[in-house]
């Protein structure tokens, strides 16, 4: 299977108070990569261990991005 990387969809990042897009080709993940992957990935990039993006939530999005997210706390 030929995993097809569309330079478009883009994995925004939210982590330790800083917003940014990263191309989903550039992590080496595409709209369907599972949420683990995901992490690591990102982790990888942001040359932090895996484990300090544990609690963090994925919300893919329609048009194929992915929004990476520290869990809302409310109350």
């Amino acid at each position: 299977m030929t995993l097809q990387l569309n330079r478009k969809t883009v994995a925004h990042v939210r982590h330790d108070g800083r917003s940014f897009d990263v191309p989903l080709a550039d992590l080496g993940l595409s709209d369907v990569s599972a949420d683990h992957e995901i992490k690591l990935a990102v982790a990888r990039h942001l040359e932090i261990p895996e484990g300090r993006l544990r609690d963090y939530m994925i919300d893919r999005h329609e048009s194929g991005n992915l929004t990476v997210r520290p869990a809302a706390v409310f109350g």
